[in-house]
């Protein structure tokens, strides 16, 4: 029988991400990766378990297409994984027609001083620990913009209404 929970790639937040996957994160990396959670969500998954970090709200920002011609493109501003023996941020994030790498993924990479490792498919990635985090997470947070109002009040209705729809059982 095959593993649905590996079989294809999907959306969840970082608190879902923490809770499959954390169990061998220290509580200083779990309570650092949890200041992502309003503005960001992870997708990714599969037997590779990868993850691309992009914002909540899907932003887009001009950038050049293939033929030079402008286009609209949201960013990912990570990409972990999940090695056996813990949590990397990957030199480069997947990108598509709908997302391209965030700069500050390069930056952040380039001034890890952890080991470097490479996985068979040539990806290269650098361990997250204690020391590192705090620079990571800070780092992706000054450039993940905050959400806007309007998606607070979405929010905010969205658990009303299931508050009410909770309290009438």
């Amino acid at each position: 029988m095959k593993n649905f929970r590996y079989a294809k790639k999907r959306a969840m937040s970082m608190k879902q991400f923490i809770t499959e996957y954390g169990e061998s994160f220290s509580e200083h990396i779990k309570e650092k990766l949890m200041e992502l959670e309003s503005r960001s969500f992870l997708i990714g998954g599969g037997p590779e378990k990868r993850f691309e970090l992009e914002h909540v709200e899907h932003l887009k920002y001009e950038c050049k297409g293939k033929s030079e011609e402008p286009v609209m493109k949201e960013y990912a501003y990570a990409e972990f994984q999940i090695l056996e023996d813990g949590l990397y941020f990957s030199k480069k994030c997947k990108e598509s027609d709908k997302v391209m790498q965030s700069p500050v993924v390069e930056k952040i990479y380039n001034s890890l001083e952890s080991q470097e490792t490479a996985e068979g498919d040539g990806k290269q990635a650098k361990k997250i620990d204690d020391n590192n985090i705090d620079y990571i997470v800070d780092s992706i947070l000054a450039v993940c913009p905050e959400v806007s109002q309007r998606y607070l009040e979405i929010i905010k209705g969205m658990s009303e209404r299931a508050d009410n729809k909770n309290a009438k059982f």
